[in-house]
């Protein structure tokens, strides 16, 4: 069963009627979609593109859909291209004032053009089974620590991880642990998000905890 929003606060974000631009798929019921949070630029340790790549790949040979901000740049334009040429769906969700810059994706399988910041991160959360952060600048920043939030306040069940690709949330996850030690943070807080480096590991764990697949099916995905 999919999990979804248990809506309260999130509906108040209101969403007006966004301007969606369909191309042609034959996959009409994905195996699983993820919102995956990244740079809009590549980063300086090539690790980084190959991660996105890798993460894209996974996700379209196994039958999912990628859930992602929509732009055609960096690690984002990335993980969308990985994941359309391994077959899998994309759909991306873009503010308009993004699309007038052009860094929008127009090869996406689904584009939504939407007004606001807040109606893109509600239909991505929305649309999206599990969620994972890759490294990124305060955009993903942002988008990890709220749809976290989110999830210790009770908005979503679904599971949200952080790929920790080239050691890159390192001197993050050592500031959340003084959080901690310090009485600002809990560690039930901690357990509710998922960490790990390896893409091939974390991805089916997401997959599992999001209740789509049993551990001895993932493999079949």
């Amino acid at each position: 069963m999919r999990r979804h929003l248990a809506g309260r606060n999130l509906g108040a974000l209101g969403v007006s009627h966004p301007v969606f631009h369909s191309f042609p798929d034959t996959m009409t019921s994905p195996a699983f979609s993820l919102c995956v949070y990244c740079g809009s630029r590549p980063g300086a340790d090539a690790a980084f593109i190959d991660t996105a790549r890798a993460v894209g790949e996974w996700i379209g040979n196994r039958g999912g859909q990628l859930v992602y901000g929509g732009g055609r740049n960096g690690l984002m334009g990335v993980v969308a291209e990985a994941t359309l040429a391994a077959g899998g769906r994309v759909v991306g969700i873009i503010p308009k004032a993004l699309v007038e810059k052009e860094w929008a994706h127009n090869g996406c399988t689904e584009l939504h053009v939407v007004d606001t910041m807040h109606e893109r991160k509600r239909m991505m959360a929305e649309r999206a089974d599990a969620f994972l952060a890759l490294p990124g600048g305060i955009g993903t920043f942002e988008e990890f620590f709220e749809v976290w939030t989110w999830r210790q306040l009770g908005y979503h069940d679904k599971p949200v991880g952080l790929l920790n690709a080239g050691g890159y949330y390192d001197g993050l996850m050592a500031f959340l642990r003084t959080g901690v030690e310090q009485a600002f943070m809990s560690e039930w807080q901690m357990d509710l998000i998922r960490v790990g480096t390896d893409a091939e590991a974390l991805l089916p764990e997401l997959v599992q905890a999001a209740g789509l697949a049993p551990a001895d099916r993932l493999e079949a995905i």
